[in-house]
């Protein structure tokens, strides 16, 4: 299923790079919603994790105790540890290319692998499919968090969402729409019938046969 996660992951990124290209001209230097990082710091996380899921799923030795040790730090307190930073001088455009390329790279690197690799990841060793579905999950509910303080519409297609879920988040209720389920599921908004998650994390281990 690897070309199909890959194929998921590619358009919620595309469709990302397209909602963010309505809102170069604003300042992404605001908080975002539900985090205490800025839009950019935001996006700058994002581009990162898809460039370090890129590493575990390419790594010659595969790591299966802790992430190929890039160097990764914050550049200010409270601010996310990140191994990929875009050239501030560089402005919006700039950060959108990093994330599109750090978009890109995972998308390579899942099509290229086979589906034996594993990639060590807190929340379960994974394979290619995972870290996919964990690359469409963090684009989809960080670009929710930047949508809402940037204010333009962003919803990914329903489809790649339901797949991510059936993924990473199997006892997720399935009687209800895909993109409210998957906030839901990361503290983000409410189902009926459901409480409220203060505290989640999905399972990224790989599923028995």
């Amino acid at each position: 299923m690897s070309r199909l996660m890959a194929d998921d992951l590619e358009l919620c990124v595309g469709d990302a790079i397209l909602a963010l290209r309505s809102v170069l001209d604003r300042d992404w230097h605001l908080k975002a919603r539900h985090s205490r990082w800025t839009c950019w710091e935001v996006l700058e996380h994002v581009a990162d994790d898809l460039f370090s899921y890129a590493g575990q799923v390419l790594a010659p030795s595969p790591p299966l105790k802790g992430y190929v040790p890039f160097v990764y730090e914050a550049q200010r307190r409270g601010g996310p540890p990140v191994t990929i930073r875009s050239d501030p001088k560089q402005g919006n455009q700039g950060l959108l290319d990093v994330f599109g390329t750090c978009g890109a790279m995972l998308c390579t690197a899942v099509r290229s692998s086979s589906p034996d690799r594993r990639g060590w990841h807190p929340y379960g060793v994974s394979d290619p499919d995972g870290f996919a579905a964990m690359g469409t999950v963090e684009t989809a509910v960080h670009l929710h968090d930047v949508s809402k303080a940037l204010a333009f519409a962003w919803s990914p297609p329903p489809d790649l969402l339901r797949r991510a879920l059936d993924r990473l988040f199997p006892r997720a209720p399935k009687d209800h729409d895909p993109w409210q389920t998957l906030l839901w599921a990361t503290g983000r908004g409410e189902l009926p019938g459901r409480e409220a998650l203060e505290t989640w994390r999905w399972d990224s281990s790989v599923p028995e046969p």
